[in-house]
Formats: C-alpha cells, sequence, structure tokens
C-alpha cells in the first residue's frame, strides 16, 4: 500500500469528509503504520486513550466484555477506531484484537491536533459535522425515551 492508497482510505471514513486532502495527506504521512498478527491485541478495555486508529488492511474485533466472549462488532477497512481518542483522552471502551493479519494507521491525538490547527477550514467542517452528529444522537435518545424509537434507532411500527 502506498501514500496515495492511505489518502483515498482516510477520505472514505465518515468523520474525515470534511478535512481538506491537504491534510488527509499530512495524516496518512505521519501516521504510524502497524502490522498485526491475527489474535494481536491493539488494546485493551479500560486503557487510557491517546490515539486513534485506521483499518487499512484485515478486521479488527471490538471485545466490549474484555474476556474475549462477546464481539461486539467488527471493524473493517477503511474503519475509524477511537475517534472520540482523537480529540479528548478516554479510556477504551473494549479490547481491539485482529481477527486475521491486519494492517492499522495509528494517529496520535497529537498528530490530529496539528493537522487541526494547519487547515482551520477542516476544523471548521469537522466541529460542524460532529455538531450535527450529536444533534442526531440527542434526537434519537429523547425518541428512545418517549418510546418511538427502538435503542438501535429503528423507528417503532404503529
Amino acid at each position: 500500500m502506498g501514500l496515495e492508497d492511505d489518502i483515498g482510505k482516510l477520505a472514505r471514513i465518515p468523520a474525515f469528509a470534511g478535512i481538506e486532502p491537504e491534510a488527509l495527506r499530512l495524516i496518512a504521512f505521519s501516521a504510524e503504520t502497524r502490522i498485526l498478527r491475527a489474535g494481536d491485541v491493539l488494546f485493551r478495555r479500560d486503557e487510557i486513550s491517546n490515539d486513534g486508529f485506521v483499518v487499512l488492511a484485515g478486521s479488527i474485533a471490538m471485545d466490549a466484555s474484555g474476556d474475549g466472549a462477546a464481539t461486539a462488532r467488527i471493524v473493517r477497512p477503511p474503519g475509524l477506531i477511537g475517534d472520540l481518542a482523537l480529540l479528548t483522552q478516554t479510556r477504551r471502551p473494549a479490547t481491539a484484537i485482529a481477527r486475521e493479519p491486519s494492517t492499522v494507521l495509528r494517529i496520535s491525538r497529537q498528530l490530529f491536533r496539528r493537522v487541526l490547527h494547519e487547515f482551520p477550514q477542516s476544523a471548521e467542517r469537522l466541529r460542524q459535522s460532529l455538531g450535527a452528529r450529536l444533534l442526531q444522537f440527542t434526537g434519537e435518545l429523547g425518541a428512545v425515551r418517549r418510546g418511538s424509537l427502538t435503542p438501535e434507532g429503528d423507528e417503532k411500527a404503529e
């Protein structure tokens, strides 16, 4: 995989949709590539998170239980793991385990902040996108509370 391939994968991630191509180039060039074998642990549940990961190849299982008993979801290319960690320190909600040989791009919070600082238009588009997602999420929570939506976000049949 080359730099242009990585930039293309970054551009297909919804969270990065508003980020300028040159900003994506900086991310792809500056981020750390990690190669994982099947069964390798990328991070463990409850660890402090300082970075996000883009799955470039393979697949990563997100195990919310921490004991390998329950896989909450599978992330495949070009999936983003830990998008919130790019903006603020959090704890990992799940253990991430490579299901097969996989390649991920590690994006540190420091790098992401640098990109947002150097590309203010991208930062503004990201702010708008996050604001819209937050409004949608709070609306869905209100609908669940009122009983008109299921927790999965589907309308209940009347």
